[in-house]
């Protein structure tokens, strides 16, 4: 039968009745519980996480931003870059050392099997969300160093000979010295088309497309190697995403392992609790029949002394 009407009509009638007599209700301590302590290390493990992933949000752009590579007016410096690593790498070692307090403490305190439940879902909700972060910033630092080994390819890439320059550069001064000092007593004659073709020597061309076979070489093996090099960076990104997924999983190996630990000693010291009252009560047994069996024997004797 549901009385739950007949509740909210007496509570209403309580508070007409106190209202009319001047009584201020009591505030009632029924739904107060004590702050968890537990919960307040959660809250700040959350901030530490949360702060590092508004930095890297915020500094986004201008970290990926190498050498104006992004049509953004945001830039960075190396140092600064180096500066946000550091503070991300100490961020989450430090988040990491938190969790696994936070674990401890809540593994050597007594709860309940529902408190207990709250707690693992806490944390595994925080190791998750430090691992998205992480996964931020490895992606972001990934993509960083193979921008800068693209702008290292293009800068290779467009970097001039300075032989072929000397060269063509003391034929342009020569064709203007030519062209540009004729005599003053002879008269204007209209500038023919330069053919420097014929200017040069077969010897020229086969030096020059040496040169230019062996920068074509060169250039190939550099973006050979460049491109290796890209391959090897998205692998390293790649193992070091999967030795954080192994790291977190052996925590929680580490953590079954030693609350395994901890219900074993608790099991094996119920166990010899029991087997010491075991004895006790088998030796309480002992000294009953024994006195059982002289309390017999003194009897028989007075019997036997009686009757004679």
């Amino acid at each position: 039968m549901d009385i739950t009407t007949l509740f909210k009509a007496c509570v209403k009638t309580v508070r007409t009745t106190n209202k009319s007599l001047g009584v201020k209700d009591q505030k009632s301590t029924i739904l107060k519980s004590q702050k968890d302590g537990n919960l307040t290390k959660a809250r700040e493990i959350v901030k530490q996480i949360k702060s590092l992933q508004q930095i890297l949000m915020d500094n986004k752009a201008a970290y990926l931003n190498v050498l104006n590579y992004l049509s953004t007016n945001q830039t960075m410096t190396e140092v600064d870059r180096q500066q946000i690593d550091h503070m991300a790498e100490d961020i989450v070692s430090k988040c990491k050392h938190l969790i696994s307090e936070f674990k401890q403490d809540v593994s050597s305190m007594t709860k309940s099997e529902q408190k207990a439940e709250h707690y693992r879902n806490i944390i595994d909700t925080l190791e998750v969300y430090l691992k998205s972060v992480s996964k931020i910033y490895t992606e972001a630092k990934a993509v960083r160093v193979k921008r800068v080994i693209e702008t290292h390819k293009l800068s290779k890439l467009e970097t001039p000979s300075p032989r072929l320059d000397d060269k063509t550069s003391g034929n342009k001064v020569s064709l203007e010295n030519t062209v540009k000092s004729p005599s003053k007593e002879e008269p204007r004659i209209p500038s023919m088309p330069v053919n420097y073709d014929d200017e040069l020597s077969t010897e020229d061309m086969q030096m020059f497309e040496a040169e230019n076979e062996h920068l074509y070489n060169e250039l190939n093996s550099i973006s050979d190697e460049v491109k290796q090099m890209e391959n090897k960076v998205v692998h390293i990104a790649e193992l070091q995403e999967l030795f954080t997924e192994k790291v977190l999983q052996q925590d929680k190996d580490i953590e079954r392992i030693a609350s395994t630990v901890v219900g074993s000693t608790e099991n094996m010291k119920d166990a010899n609790e029991q087997i010491r009252q075991a004895i006790q009560r088998n030796a309480g047994l002992r000294v009953y029949i024994l006195f059982f069996l002289l309390v017999m024997s003194f009897s028989l004797l007075f019997l036997d002394w009686y009757n004679d």
